[in-house]
């Protein structure tokens, strides 16, 4: 866990309070096998007061250095997260054709286990196996601090569609013409002199006349 820049000694403050919440924050879960389960933190739990040159009194806090930290972190978190596999799986016994740390994959397997059960299939485990069961977003939010990721999309869209150059006029081809030949095809000049004589002489006689 990361605290991003908290002024004066009120980031101490804070990172205790982080730790004291972690502590006594708690998720009963279901029964499983008569066994109720609770979740919680464990604890490998770090927290830090980051203090970077980029964040003195002598430069601005700006929203793009905030925001180009937290991508630096989040990065670094995909780049170690070695422990997931790209794609899901149909077998579990595609598991051992994979190449991942062993408490990974008993935790994908896992997953796959309480997948089957009736009472946890709303969860969908199985299908969320190959990312731990879990089928969040890396980072944590709160909608009442902070915004949502449709928000934020929405936010996008809006602003994609004021700065989007005005369209160009352009001409919609509806069909392809092509040249195809001149006059009757051998076939139906022979049936135009069946039916009335030759088109050569009437044409003869168009032009005498």
């Amino acid at each position: 866990m990361r605290l991003t820049h908290w002024r004066g000694p009120s980031g101490e403050l804070l990172a205790n309070a982080v730790q004291t919440a972690a502590a006594s924050a708690h998720v009963e879960g279901p029964e499983i096998d008569g066994r109720a389960c609770s979740f919680g933190f464990g604890k490998q739990l770090d927290v830090k007061v980051i203090r970077s040159a980029a964040f003195q009194d002598r430069s601005t806090i700006t929203e793009g250095k905030v925001a180009g930290y937290v991508a630096k972190y989040a990065t670094k978190g995909a780049e170690s997260a070695t422990g997931t596999l790209d794609r899901r799986l149909k077998l579990i016994a595609e598991l051992s054709q994979e190449t991942i740390p062993d408490h990974a994959a008993r935790m994908i397997r896992t997953a796959w286990a309480l997948g089957a059960r009736r009472d946890l299939e709303h969860l969908k485990l199985r299908a969320l196996a190959h990312m731990l069961g879990f089928r969040g977003h890396f980072s944590t939010k709160t909608r009442t601090y902070s915004t949502t990721l449709g928000a934020l999309r929405d936010a996008r869209a809006v602003w994609h569609r004021r700065h989007a150059p005005a369209p160009e006029a352009t001409t919609l081809v509806l069909a392809h013409w092509a040249f195809d030949g001149i006059g009757l095809t051998p076939d139906l000049e022979r049936l135009a002199v069946l039916i009335g004589g030759s088109p050569a002489r009437e044409q003869a006689v168009t032009a005498d006349a």
